[in-house]
Formats: structure tokens, sequence, C-alpha cells
């Protein structure tokens, strides 16, 4: 049984209640359920109706268009921010000028400029932000830390991250900025990197202890597209720390079968995996079989109103992210990504739902060579891999 509330809920407005956002209004019920929150409005440009709402349904909270009109009524003392990428800045500050505390779906902006723009916001309102990264509230991420720290497989090489996931043609028609890089004069930088398997990317500097800008000292990008679109789907990246271990991460939502993403510690000892959407871990290391174990996870809305309430540290402050978004931005600037010639793809059916999808011939198993060699695409002998691009943050 969920303990009794020692404080009063904290109402919550929820801005983008469809797609992902499905998730977040099921998980503010949760905690409503455990007395935590309170769904206090909803900020949809066209309102949720009874079937969508489902258990809030009878509980009636107040909905509207205008985001800052809904956080003054309804007097919410904290949002989440689930909206299309390129909104996340704006909304973000007009949460913050009213002193309303934030949990901000990843990507946090679509580029550096607004991330600077978001961290100078909350820092000069005084208001906690949360970035929606959930697998830094995975227990297993102190625990690897830990064996790190302890020499566990020795000293470690670098850290890989692999992502194989499988969308369809329709993936990209369910919203006008889907795989866009821009629109009109507006950067979007919806790309395999940035948005769907962004947790690979920063999981993986999680890790690392790499997850500052200062972190960073250059990045190379290698940008594919199988799908008829403007961003990648297909994509490599690899970051020099300072710290001296690199971090490469190798993704496609062009998989031949859809794929758990996990990092890889290598050490010269042993290697630890981290499937960081299921919490599990496997460690491999000379002189021991393979130990694996399962962990626990703390939620980040429940996170930040325990921040709120007691003080407890976040788990995402936005700082902890900007590794990622020199990540973002090297992307957003990178040269336009390459179409692979057609004799590299092919067409398959949709896994669900009929309709098609795209799949790169070969790309599972390069994926996790990238991930397990910390080499790109273009040094694994992919034919069409282009030259590395590389810029510093």
């Amino acid at each position: 049984m969920p303990s009794l509330p020692t404080t009063t809920p904290v109402p919550i407005v929820l801005a983008g209640a469809r797609g992902h956002g499905r998730w977040h209004l099921a998980n503010i019920r949760r905690l409503q359920d455990q007395g935590l929150v309170r769904l206090a409005g909803v900020c949809e440009l066209k309102p949720l109706d009874d079937g969508e709402l489902g258990a809030f349904a009878g509980e009636l909270p107040e909905q509207s268009a205008d985001f800052g009109a809904l956080l003054d009524s309804t007097g919410a003392r904290a949002a989440v921010i689930c909206t299309p990428i390129q909104t996340h800045a704006g909304l973000a500050l007009t949460a913050a000028a009213r002193g309303v505390h934030l949990l901000l779906e990843k990507p946090p902006a679509a580029t550096l400029a607004d991330f600077q723009r978001i961290l100078t916001g909350v820092r000069k309102a005084g208001v906690a932000c949360q970035v929606g990264f959930q697998s830094f509230g995975s227990h297993a991420v102190p625990a690897i830390r830990e064996l790190v720290r302890t020499g566990a497989v020795g000293t470690v090489r670098g850290y890989g991250a692999a992502g194989a996931w499988v969308r369809d043609d329709a993936y990209y028609r369910r919203a006008p900025w889907a795989g866009r890089r821009r629109i009109g004069g507006t950067d979007v930088v919806d790309g395999v990197l940035t948005n769907p398997l962004a947790h690979a990317v920063a999981t993986a500097l999680e890790l690392a202890g790499s997850g500052e800008a200062r972190d960073i000292t250059s990045i190379e990008t290698e940008l594919f597209r199988a799908h008829d679109i403007e961003a990648d789907d297909t994509s490599c990246v690899r970051l020099t720390t300072t710290s001296g271990p690199p971090v490469t991460a190798a993704v496609t939502l062009c998989a031949e079968q859809a794929g758990e993403p996990y990092v890889t510690v290598h050490g010269d000892r042993g290697r630890i995996t981290f499937w960081y959407k299921q919490d599990r871990v496997l460690v491999q290391r000379a002189g021991h079989g393979p130990q694996e174990t399962v962990h626990g996870r703390t939620d980040l809305l429940a996170n930040l109103v325990d921040h709120l309430t007691h003080g407890t540290a976040l788990l995402v402050p936005p700082h902890r992210t900007g590794a990622f978004m020199e990540v973002v931005e090297a992307v957003r600037t990178a040269p336009e990504p390459r179409a692979l010639p057609s004799g590299a793809w092919h067409t398959a059916p949709a896994l669900t739902g009929g309709g098609t999808r795209r799949v790169v011939r070969g790309i599972d198993a390069l994926v996790a060579e990238g991930a397990d060699t910390l080499a790109l695409f273009s040094e694994l002998g992919a034919p069409w891999a282009l030259p590395t691009e590389v810029s510093s943050p």
C-alpha cells in the first residue's frame, strides 16, 4: 500500500497529452493515486475527450490551448512539457516566468542557443527543471558507476551505445514535425540520435561521468537516412571526453529486427552491459562467471515532487544534459544526412497496423559492432558511409 502523503498534492499541468504524452498522463494518474500530485490542467490544441482522459474524466482537469493562461488559472506549481521539440524553449520560459517548476521532455531544446536560454531562464526564476531522461532514474546507473570506480572491469577503454529499433513509414506521418530538421526557419532536429534514441547517447554520457558540456572536446558524426525524410534515421556519433575514454553511439530506426537498446562499458579486464529500458545489467569479467542483476527505478516526476517537498537532489538537472545538447548542436549544424543508395535498404511489411517499413541491410550487426569496437560506420567498412564530419563544441 502506498504511504500516506505528508504534504498537499502538487498541482500539475501537462502540456502535450497525446503521443508520448499519454505515458505522462498515465504516470500522473499513478502519482495522483499516491497523493503526490493532482492533475490541474491539460494543454492541448484540441481538448482531450472523456475517452482520452480515461480515469481523469470524472475529475475534469481544466483544459486550454493557452499554456500561460492555464498555468495562471490552475495555480499549477509544476508542469510537464511533452510537446514538439521546437516548442520546448518557449513553453519552459513561459512556466519559469510564472515560478512554475518543470519536467521537460528530451531533447530539452532543438538548439544549443535555446538550451542556454532555458538554463538562464530557470536559474533567474529560481525554479527547478528536470529533463526527461528516464534512464537516469535507474538504480543501475550508480551501481555501474560504483563497479567502474572500484575497478571491477579494470581500466575503462570506452563506452559504446547501440540502438536498433523498427519504425515504419507511418511513424514519419504522425506529426508535421516528424523526421524534420527544420520547418521554415525553425530548427526541429528530429533525428534518431537526438530524439527516439537520445537515451542511448545520454545514458552513455551519464555512465561515463561526462554529462556536462565542458566534458566534451570533440564530436564526430555520421548521419544517414533510408526513409524519404530530412533528418537522419541511421547514424553514429563519437565523442572525445576530457576524462579520456571515448563515448560512441550507433543507432538506427531501420533495424532488421527490433532490439533492446544498451550501453556497454569496455574495460581492459571485462565489460558491463546495461539494457537501460529494462534496468538490467550484465557484468562479464576475467576470473568470474557472468553476473546479471535487475535494478529498481526512481520516477523523474516523483523525484521532482520530492525535490520540491523535501529538498531531494534532482536526478536530471539541465546542466547534466549539456554534453547531450552538444550532440544535438553537432547534428543540427552537420551537413544534411546522406540518403542511402537504394541497394542499401529494402522495403518490408510494418510489424503492426499494415503499411511498410524500410530495412537497412546488415544494420543490426553494424550497430552492435559499432558499440563493441567504438568505431564509426565508415571505419567499419560500410560501403555507403561518408568520411567522418568533425565538429567541436
